[in-house]
């Protein structure tokens, strides 16, 4: 049996994968072999990690540096109460773990920062960014495109939410180089302009349908079907029910 080989289990398990034409088994295996770095434990991360994992991704890598706290489970669907005071990373272990014993859970308790974001983001395949600060999307983004991994970002805050795919050291199908997040937002706002979920307040299932459209963004990489978000910004206004998509290029 070949190391990405499905086991009668997991064949069972991803049925109603493999049944689709475009995944399929050769799909499902791309998914088994597939090392997944998600940045953030909480409101996106949780229904991002849920999904991967229950997708068949064999390793999911998750840096968190935070506690989880009461205030946190309106959103962090991942955690429970049990969880509160410890290590969010250590809670989203124990969930992935059981909900699919397949997958494989590295735990990086850490803040991702200047001095650890390369070595990190160089261990995975496909980086999904959760994070709710915009140094950290800026630096990561930075990170994904030197190191030409595929970068899947969102962001949310109140009702609104927002998605896009990175792949900057690709081309396009006229020959250009794929746009950067610099691209897409030059600079960051000046400190304090834009408040934080804590003092703006954002509604929970917000974060789920942001962070679901997240991990189809990253199935559809690894398997290599369909158009994923490059150079596209898809937005979500909760309150309209009401998604539209903005197109941006390279400068």
């Amino acid at each position: 049996m070949t190391e990405n080989a499905l086991t009668p289990s997991e064949l069972e398990r991803y049925a109603r994968h493999i049944v689709l034409s475009e995944i399929g088994g050769p799909g499902q295996q791309k998914l088994k072999k597939a090392r997944v770095l998600v940045i953030g434990a909480g409101g996106l991360g949780s229904p991002l990690l849920q999904y991967l994992a229950a997708a068949g991704v064999g390793t999911l890598g998750i840096v968190d540096d935070d506690a989880v706290s009461l205030s946190n489970l309106q959103r962090q669907v991942l955690h429970d109460t049990e969880a509160v005071g410890s290590a969010k990373t250590g809670s989203a272990a124990k969930a992935l773990r059981r909900i699919n014993p397949h997958v494989v859970v590295e735990a990086h308790p850490v803040r991702i920062d200047a001095a650890n974001a390369a070595e990190l983001i160089a261990r995975y395949d496909v980086i999904a960014d959760g994070s709710d600060n915009f140094a950290t999307r800026y630096l990561v983004a930075d990170q994904c495109a030197a190191l030409e991994r595929p970068l899947v970002t969102a962001a949310v805050g109140r009702f609104d939410g927002s998605v896009t795919v990175l792949v900057p050291f690709l081309k396009d199908g006229e020959g250009r180089p794929n746009p950067t997040y610099r691209d897409l937002f030059p600079a960051p706002p000046p400190d304090g302009l834009l408040p934080s979920c804590a003092e703006a307040g954002i509604v929970g299932a917000l974060t789920g349908v942001v962070g679901t459209l997240q991990a189809m963004e990253v199935i559809k990489l690894i398997t290599g079907i369909g158009e994923p978000l490059i150079g596209r910004l898809l937005l979500y206004d909760a309150l309209a029910a009401r998604f539209d998509t903005i197109t941006y290029r390279s400068a």
